[in-house]
């Protein structure tokens, strides 16, 4: 079996990290959690996030058979409808988006006829399923934590964990949003790191403390040795008061009330009203200003 050739797309923005995985005997690939643009003053989406994917995939020749997403982002909108649209690719989540789906839909107060049942991807992916990217099985782990739907692709050398690990000098990522969970994060985090201590992991977001580049990418063995929140073998507990302490103080994210209506569509706009206009909600007082 061989292991996957990745390669990493930056959204400065957002801190987001998006990627392109393929096998390089078939040539068959993967697209992860692809970002639409949004401009938030303007309320304005754009394409050059998608475009530049696109771009590269068809300068490679890289059949693109998946675009995946490991969790409906808080941070940014996926681009995944729209690059499915046009690389003919199915679109593929955890299926417990559903549960997300549901939490959010009482926040926004959607109306009765909003599925919940995930119908808005091609597939919902259990725990331990595997599929195929060429001649490489993908694993689906179900990593929860940072959301209650939060999952991890395992495919070869390579494991892309969305927002449950950051890079190791910046530990782990938040567990407050609703549906998350310090203890399941722990969790997520042991079972990835029991993976082989050669295994890349791939993160979702690297906010460059200290001024360094962005980076994207650090081995189970790095983690284990030098990642912030877990070097030191951390108890449950430990961690938890760490975690929780360190969320208390986070400010929400600065699209999440908006992001979440697209992400938990698959990425779609909200239907257009009677003026062809999409228009976003935000739930006033739902949340507590920090």
């Amino acid at each position: 079996m061989s292991n996957p050739s990745v390669k990493s797309f930056w959204d400065e923005p957002t801190g987001s990290w998006q990627y392109v995985f393929h096998d390089p005997e078939t040539m068959k690939g993967a697209i992860v959690d692809p970002v639409l643009d949004f401009d938030p003053f303007s309320g304005a989406t754009s394409t050059a996030n998608a475009e530049r994917i696109l771009d590269y995939v068809r300068e490679a020749g890289i059949e693109v058979v998946w675009i995946l997403d490991t969790h409906p982002h808080a941070d940014h909108f996926s681009a995944a409808q729209w690059l499915s649209e046009r690389t003919g690719a199915p679109t593929g989540i955890g299926e417990k988006v559903t549960g997300v789906q549901a939490l959010w839909k009482e926040i926004y107060n959607l109306p009765p006829e909003f599925p919940t049942d995930g119908r808005q991807w091609d597939r919902l992916f259990a725990d331990g399923e595997t599929f195929m990217i060429g001649e490489i099985p993908v694993r689906v782990m179900f990593s929860p934590g940072h959301t209650l739907a939060s999952i991890t692709y395992v495919a070869g050398d390579a494991a892309f964990v969305h927002d449950t690990l950051m890079m190791p000098d910046s530990g782990s990522s938040r567990a407050d949003f609703p549906g998350g969970s310090s203890k399941a994060l722990y969790d997520s985090i042991q079972a990835i790191l029991a993976l082989p201590d050669d295994t890349r992991i791939f993160v979702g977001h690297d906010y460059a403390p200290g001024g360094r580049e962005a980076r994207c990418e650090a081995t189970v063995a790095e983690h284990k040795v030098a990642n912030v929140h877990f070097r030191d073998a951390p108890s449950e507990a430990t961690f938890r008061a760490l975690r929780d302490a360190r969320d208390a103080t986070l400010p929400l994210p600065r699209l999440m009330l908006a992001a979440l209506q697209i992400n938990i569509r698959g990425g779609r706009l909200p239907d257009a009203e009677g003026n062809t206009r999409s228009y976003l909600k935000i739930p006033l007082n739902a949340f507590h200003a920090r």
